[in-house]
């Protein structure tokens, strides 16, 4: 199959490819599967070297890598070498706490001893997405490589680049070859891998729609998916809070990614003293953006990734207006080359309206005015989605009482929702299952296997 990639911020044609075939598919995993048999016998001690090696290789390409992100989704520049960055800290964070996240465990049980022993499964397909092409491809693959399995990226069809670029950095940082590849795979060719005996298990990041097929088809094939997916996150501001502050948060977890990311702040509910001076703020702020060419340092608001993308935003924002939302700023697609779309205030939204109820993916931020703290934790959970949320308060006891309550994988109080390599991450609902990073990703891959030794003769 032929796949055309297209240039988000000039929409014209850079690069076209092939997809593989299912000869080419079948003998990356068959290498795979070898290369998995010889690395889950080496001891994690003479692991870790090599992913302290793939960071220093991260760092060294960091400027070129970054550079490519741009090109093929669009991302500014300053967000892309932090994406590289970031990859190269969650390699050193594993490395450093491989040893004790994977450690056998001792049970005091009837026989002489009892071990908890962390075995890999074997070959993990990853099926990633477009928005963070490097960060969400490394932040399965590190841990899954590092606990003993393999790997074979398929990647979102508008990142080659990145796909290549990440296959070359683990051969570059000396991991065997085969370990980790990179295939540009069609649909079909997801099925016929996932019947193959070789394939332990699925990450997916991807929309929900995506992962419910891809957990349908694993499971009816018996294997362990992780399903990081779509969220429709809460952004609390509460009545005492520092406006100055949520205002400024708003601004940063709304666009992040040109506010293409699963754990964007997506649905505002502020409460009613301050719903008016929010949105008046929050617009003041998307006002001042300067949109562009996201390789120049100067731009503050890049493209889209399509027009599909585009396209999608008009029609959310127009059906919310149609059903009462306010529009205090923004609300078209710009007229210029490419996939660019205003950085848009709703005010007066409301559950119900398109912004409530669907994704949103692109830099529109719906302000929802309730009475009080409860009205605003019912509609903060009042959605199929439970990936991340914040509060924000000067209260912080009251802010973690809040939170606690907000059902969600990863709640925040007074900070915007974002992934660290030292805490787990996921969702809830419709939003995923398993977990990423920490201890608890890299566990998700493995064989909890109980080891239990008796005397002979009993």
């Amino acid at each position: 199959m032929r796949i055309d990639c297209m240039n988000p911020a000039t929409g014209e044609l850079r690069f076209r490819y092939e997809t593989m075939s299912p000869a080419a598919i079948a003998a990356a995993l068959a290498s795979a599967e070898a290369a998995q048999r010889e690395w889950r016998a080496l001891p994690l001690a003479a692991r870790l070297p090599l992913f302290r090696a793939l960071a220093a290789v991260l760092r060294r390409e960091r400027e070129a890598w970054a550079a490519l992100i741009t090109l093929e989704m669009g991302k500014r520049r300053a967000e892309s070498l932090a994406e590289i960055d970031k990859c190269a800290w969650l390699c050193e964070v594993y490395a450093d706490n491989a040893p004790a996240w994977l450690a056998e465990e001792s049970v005091a049980a009837d026989g002489l001893r009892h071990r908890i022993v962390l075995q890999p499964l074997g070959v993990i397909l990853s099926i990633m997405p477009w928005n963070f092409p490097f960060w969400q491809a490394l932040r399965f693959a590190v841990p899954a490589l590092l606990a003993g399995n393999a790997s074979l990226l398929k990647h979102a069809r508008n990142v080659p680049g990145c796909a290549g670029a990440i296959a070359g950095a683990f051969a570059e940082a000396g991991f065997p070859a085969g370990l980790f590849q990179a295939i540009f795979a069609t649909h079909a060719d997801l099925e016929a891998l996932l019947d193959a005996e070789a394939i332990r298990g699925v990450s997916l990041t991807g929309s929900t729609e995506a992962g419910a097929l891809i957990a349908a088809a694993a499971g009816r094939r018996l294997k362990k998916v992780v399903l990081e997916l779509g969220g429709s996150d809460p952004f609390v501001v509460l009545e005492d809070a520092d406006l100055a502050a949520a205002v400024a948060g708003a601004r940063l977890g709304r666009l992040v990614c040109t506010g293409q990311s699963c754990i964007a702040a997506k649905r505002f509910i502020v409460v009613a003293p301050l719903a008016e001076r929010f949105a008046a703020g929050l617009a003041a702020e998307f006002r001042a953006l300067v949109p562009g060419d996201p390789s120049d340092p100067t731009v503050t608001l890049g493209p889209l990734v399509d027009a599909a993308a585009v396209e999608t935003l008009e029609d959310q924002v127009a059906r919310s207006l149609a059903a009462g939302a306010r529009l205090v700023c923004g609300g078209r697609r710009l007229a210029r080359p490419g996939y660019y779309f205003e950085a848009t205030v709703l005010a007066e939204a409301a559950p119900g309206m398109a912004v409530a109820e669907e994704e949103v993916f692109g830099p529109v931020a719906p302000v929802f005015s309730v009475p009080d703290e409860e009205a605003a934790l019912a509609l903060a959970n009042g959605t199929p989605f439970g990936l991340g949320g914040c509060v924000w308060t000067r209260d912080l006891a009251r802010g973690e009482r809040f939170a606690r309550r907000l059902e969600a994988g990863a709640v925040f109080v007074n900070s915007i929702v974002k992934s660290d390599p030292r805490l787990p991450f996921g969702g809830v609902k419709r939003s995923g299952l398993g977990r990423e990073l920490s201890a608890y990703g890299l566990r998700e891959f493995v064989n909890v296997q109980g080891l239990n030794i008796y005397e002979a003769g009993r």
